[in-house]
């Protein structure tokens, strides 16, 4: 899965998202990936979502003589016509509290203990963060379970009529897995090819792992996190590779931009992106990475005058990165990865072996986006098992031949990727 996610506030109204559509098709990508297009609570958040039947009203065109369902479908269908899929966040662990719902079913709701509907919450950084906007569906021990699950299936249902052939599951982790296993299973007997994704950053390992057993495609890694270089990302993905796959990004509508935090260092967006996509089965981007943009993207306060002018375009760039990973089978799969040894502690050294194929790569980079740094072996016997040539596919800079003994003076940040196979 090479996924774009298309960040609805920041583009506007869907008669504009055709441009930006037909960008991640050109830079590779096969998912477009759409935060809720539902209408809105009092908050304006994205994710405070007051009626799940109707759109906001911000991405409608005023004056078009198209139904709100026509205006949407033209996106979808635009999005098929370029090869994409299309895919969008399933929030029914909250609504908002002011949505129609939380007095019309007042038993699907956690309560306080003076009465109030307790708002949805989660854990960060050891601190309990409660948002005033979100009601809380009580999945765990509403009275009325058989009514709260079909109101969800309505939801799945309504977006199943609309095109969408996958789900981001958002906070997935605070849903019961028995409820996710039904779901997944109806809304597959639908349609037998929906793709779901469990959103569980800042979970452990093991949560993680437990929601996955629902029956979800991917669940997303904390490689964004990673300072390429501590154990604890492999250690991580060694636990949830056998369960299921997952992806890597290198920001997301939820972190800061990765172009602020390294102050407009190209070579270090373009490290990042090469690590996210060759890591793990999967890789994401936000609209904008691709642009260096520096504003992060905000549920409630982004609109479309925030879209920015910048002198970075990575599009030729991740377009080759996606080839390499779609001509690749081994950076499709979590295959065994390990952290080798380097002499020059400067630079990352990563073995993937695939479990499925005879397949075998050799990453190869300069984590240092400011220096070059040199990188040399007597023979490459010493990093892969197969004793066949290894074929450079790097996204720049490709050599024609490997010699051995090898040495290479990498430039800041790059990446060299080496291919081989064990036939």
């Amino acid at each position: 899965m090479r996924l774009y996610n298309l960040f609805p506030p920041l583009v506007g109204p869907f008669t504009r998202w055709g441009p930006h559509l037909k960008r991640a098709a050109d830079m590779g990508f096969d998912w477009v990936f759409f935060n809720p297009v539902q209408l809105l609570g009092a908050s304006r958040s994205l994710y405070s979502i007051a009626d799940y039947f109707r759109f906001n009203e911000d991405l409608l065109e005023s004056g078009n003589a198209a139904s709100p369902d026509e205006q949407f479908r033209q996106v979808i269908n635009e999005a098929r016509s370029l090869g994409l899929k299309v895919m969008i966040d399933l929030v029914i662990n909250h609504c908002a509290i002011d949505a129609p719902v939380t007095r019309e079913h007042p038993e699907w709701f956690v309560r306080e203990k003076d009465g109030r509907i307790s708002n949805a919450s989660c854990e960060h950084n050891r601190q309990k963060v409660v948002w005033k906007d979100l009601a809380q569906f009580d999945h765990y021990h509403t009275s009325d379970p058989e009514g709260l699950y079909a109101y969800s299936l309505r939801i799945v249902e309504q977006l199943l009529a609309l095109g969408f052939e996958g789900f981001r599951c958002d906070a997935a982790y605070q849903v019961p897995r028995k409820f996710w296993k039904r779901l997944i299973h109806d809304a597959r007997q639908r349609r037998a090819d929906l793709c779901f994704l469990a959103e569980t950053l800042g979970c452990t390992a093991d949560q993680t792992k437990e929601t996955a057993r629902a029956g979800f495609d991917y669940v997303f890694n904390s490689s964004k996190y990673w300072n390429l270089q501590d154990p604890w990302l492999l250690a991580q993905y060694n636990l949830l590779r056998e369960t299921t796959r997952s992806i890597s990004f290198p920001e997301s509508h939820d972190t800061a931009r990765l172009c602020e935090e390294f102050n407009g260092n190209v070579e270090a967006l373009k490290l990042h992106y090469l690590f996210s996509a060759l890591f793990s089965a999967g890789v994401m981007i936000p609209i904008g990475f691709e642009y260096g943009f520096r504003k992060p993207l905000h549920v409630v306060k982004t609109t479309p005058a925030d879209w920015e002018t910048t002198t970075i375009d990575l599009c030729a760039y991740i377009a080759k990165v996606n080839a390499i990973k779609k001509s690749y089978p081994i950076f499709q799969e979590e295959s065994a990865t390990q952290i080798l040894h380097s002499p020059n502690p400067n630079l990352l050294l990563m073995w993937k072996g695939s479990t499925k194929r005879p397949h075998e790569a050799l990453l190869i980079l300069n984590r240092d986006p400011w220096h070059h740094q040199e990188f040399y072996t007597d023979h490459f016997r010493h990093y892969v098992q197969s004793g066949a040539p290894l074929q450079d596919v790097s996204p720049e800079y490709p050599l024609d031949y490997i010699p051995e003994p090898f040495h290479y003076g990498l430039r800041p940040g790059q990446g060299i990727v080496l291919v081989t196979s064990r036939i």
